[in-house]
């Protein structure tokens, strides 16, 4: 018993020196850069927040009673927007690439992310919110759609009475519910 649990520490300790290994930056370093990693006030949430207030749409921002505590918040139309990171939420697009090193804890971590955004997502249809969610990839990579295009399809959305939700994508409108 006490060989096989050596056994696990031996192994335990080998995969951290093995993951310190590939790891190109110190602890210290590797702990700054990820603390910089914002979930609020990103640069594509910022580009959407200030071309919805060009337009004259007024909002709130990153409410915490409602599930998923939606980046926006327009009450006069019932309506959430997401913005969502391609990488943090496990779009799939070209912007998303799963790190070759501790890949199960990213698998782990980013599967919990989209089961939590789905979740979120079905609580607020049940309370009767719209749902808007905008990608990373529609506004910046290879197949981002200009930002005047991009607001104008999501304040043609929010005019559409009946129109659920819509995520818009990289290149195109991925989909639009009408219930």
């Amino acid at each position: 018993m006490q060989s096989a649990h050596l056994a696990l520490v031996s192994e335990t300790k080998s995969s951290r020196e093995l993951h310190r290994l590939t790891d190109v930056h110190s602890s210290a370093v590797r702990s700054r850069n990820m603390s910089a990693i914002r979930a609020k006030d990103t640069r594509p949430e910022m580009l959407i927040r200030q071309g919805l207030h060009k337009r004259g749409l007024r909002f709130r921002l990153h409410v915490g009673r409602l599930p998923g505590s939606p980046d926006l918040v327009l009450p006069k139309y019932r309506t959430v927007i997401f913005v969502h990171g391609c990488f943090w939420h496990g779009h799939g697009c070209h912007l998303f690439k799963l790190p070759k090193t501790r890949t199960e804890f990213w698998s782990t971590k980013i599967d919990a992310n989209v089961r939590r955004d789905i979740i979120a997502q079905e609580e607020l249809s049940a309370l009767g919110w719209r749902i808007g969610i905008v990608w990373e990839c529609a506004l910046k990579g290879k197949c981002k759609i200009p930002l005047d295009a991009l607001l104008d399809q999501l304040v043609g959305w929010l005019d559409t009475p009946g129109a659920s939700t819509l995520e818009l994508t990289g290149g195109s409108v991925e989909r639009v519910s009408v219930t």
